[in-house]
């Protein structure tokens, strides 16, 4: 597997996140969903790692979106058929070095409640479950959750 700072504006990850809005769709409400377009992913402050398979196919993304305080994490997504098989965890480590790199020091998410096995894996990671940051309300279908950096995180 590869995993690697790639531009989110390619056929094969657009398609990833076609997948991630439709099943998104089926869990929560519209006004619930805080989802990055393709223009916002594409700009300056937005990391984006593309988790690619042995034959170069797209399997997994996510994106981090650097802020002056914090980084948030956003398109956290691995295809069902690639699931348990540490996609999500190597796209996790390498936005989190790339993301200290560049000098973040903490990284916060919006999530909801309805996907135990996300909620886990963040847990798994380190991320401890925190108040509503940003413009986010605070709502039945959020949960909130963040990390500190320490520069220790590796790609794995």
């Amino acid at each position: 597997m590869r995993v690697q700072l790639e531009p989110p504006n390619q056929p094969e990850v657009i398609s990833l996140i076609a997948e991630l809005d439709a099943y998104q769709d089926t869990l929560y409400p519209a006004e619930a969903r805080y989802a990055l377009d393709l223009i916002t992913l594409e700009q300056e402050n937005v990391l984006f790692v593309v988790a690619r398979d042995n034959d170069g196919a797209a399997i997994g993304c996510g994106a981090v979106v650097l802020g002056r305080e914090a980084g948030e994490l956003k398109r956290m997504f691995v295809r069902p058929a690639f699931r348990a098989q540490g996609a999500a965890a190597q796209v996790l480590a390498k936005l989190e070095v790339e993301s200290f790199k560049r000098g973040c020091r903490l990284v916060q998410l919006e999530t909801g409640p309805n996907q135990p096995e996300a909620l886990a894996f963040y847990r798994k990671h380190g991320f401890q479950v925190c108040g509503a940051f940003g413009d986010y309300p605070e709502h039945p279908f959020s949960v909130f959750m963040q990390k500190g950096l320490s520069g220790t995180q590796s790609a794995a």
